[in-house]
């Protein structure tokens, strides 16, 4: 198919790539008790539909990390792009087709699949394109998917009301076009060579780099602290609101990814303004207060505005550490960044585990289960000074 020239094209597809990214990750868990119902499922058996999400999305990171570069960029996030709509389309089909419990286990492996890829290369496209302002173009970038996730659960929770959850099937073939749209847009859009154009580092040589072990970390803590709350916010918000569940996920999560891709977008207009390091820094101070407001306050409230500002204090560690691995090795290639994915999938998965188990172990407090989750935004403020000092 014919080419595009500007990179603008690139940028406005790899804005849909997030967004993609956000329908992965968010559509299917709004069907839980619809797929529960409509195909007698047990809670563990819808627990492990997560589970098998961000499993295939880790294991892809990891082998991205060898065979990117190998087959090549363009290739790899069409690719990503087709698998994401097949999963998503066969939701409507595969529980037909093979028994219904391993029919949607099937779909949520192959959007998986384009989940990982879309998560590993998204962001090293938009930072090898040549244009200037990096760090506000990966904040702008990354604050799509908070519009996503915004969206998914406006649209879909707007689709249910005027058509039924019974017709769930028709809207995942809906949300199944934008991904195979999208597949269309980066087969035409121009893709820079990765690592400038250079030879990209080799995997052993960036093991060997102490900053990027301090990246990694960073990543790990980026993704713990963003998720810990996030998880949570929907039962923050029936606790302290004590309203339904529609109104809990639209006042907590809604709330939380709206003011992340607010902070995002902010600082995409005013990066020439303030340096990274001391968004970052700010960013995660304020965390640490909102991680204390909500655990400490007492007040239903105050907690409830914590957990909502916390969206805000997180929205620049994630977008921020990949622009300062991008300054601190700039020819790492794509391994650098499938590492940095899968780190940060590591601390997604391990904050919302650290605040369950806390609560259990104080009687169910969920309060106080957020206190030891502290850990991660203070380790941002410590880490960040010390990348630079790298």
């Amino acid at each position: 198919m014919p080419r595009l020239q500007s990179y603008t094209h690139t940028i406005y597809a790899s804005y849909f790539g997030y967004v993609t990214q956000a329908v992965v990750n968010n559509f299917v868990p709004l069907l839980f008790l619809t797929l529960a119902s409509d195909f007698s499922l047990s809670l563990g058996q819808i627990t492990l539909i997560t589970t098998v999400n961000f499993a295939v999305q880790m294991l892809v990171d990891l082998l991205s990390a060898k065979f990117v570069d190998r087959a090549g960029v363009r290739r790899c996030i069409v690719a990503a792009h087709i698998f994401a709509a097949a999963g998503l389309a066969g939701l409507t089909v595969l529980p037909s087709l093979l028994p219904p419990y391993p029919g949607v286990l099937c779909a949520v492996v192959l959007y998986a699949i384009g989940g990982g890829l879309t998560e590993v290369l998204i962001s090293p496209i938009v930072e090898n394109c040549p244009t200037e302002k990096k760090e506000a173009a990966m904040s702008l970038l990354h604050s799509f998917y908070c519009w996503g996730h915004v969206g998914v659960v406006l649209i879909s929770t707007g689709f249910f009301a005027l058509f039924g959850i019974e017709n769930w099937r028709a809207l995942a073939l809906l949300w199944a076009l934008l991904p195979a749209a999208n597949a269309f847009y980066f087969a035409a859009v121009p893709i820079f060579p990765m690592a400038g154009g250079r030879e990209p580092m080799r995997l052993r040589d960036l093991l060997r780099q102490k900053v990027f072990w301090l990246l990694l970390l960073l990543m790990v803590c980026a993704g713990a602290s963003e998720q810990a709350m996030s998880q949570w916010a929907s039962s923050f918000a029936e606790s302290a609101l004590h309203v339904t569940k529609a109104v809990g996920d639209l006042a907590g999560p809604c709330s939380f990814a709206l003011l992340m891709g607010t902070s995002r977008a902010l600082y995409a207009r005013f990066s020439d303004r303030i340096p990274l390091r001391a968004a970052m820094m700010g960013s995660a101070g304020l965390c640490v207060c909102c991680y204390l407001l909500a655990a400490l306050s007492g007040s239903p409230a105050l907690s409830l505005a914590g957990c909502a500002l916390c969206g805000f204090s997180v929205g620049l560690f994630w977008p921020g550490t990949f622009s300062a691995a991008a300054a601190r090795l700039p020819a790492a290639g794509t391994a650098m960044y499938a590492l940095m994915a899968l780190a940060g999938d590591v601390g997604c998965s391990a904050g919302p585990t650290l605040v369950g188990f806390a609560a259990a172990a104080s009687g169910n407090r969920l309060s106080a289960g957020l206190l030891p989750a502290i850990v991660f935004p203070v380790l941002i403020l410590i880490g960040v000074p010390l990348v630079k000092r790298k």
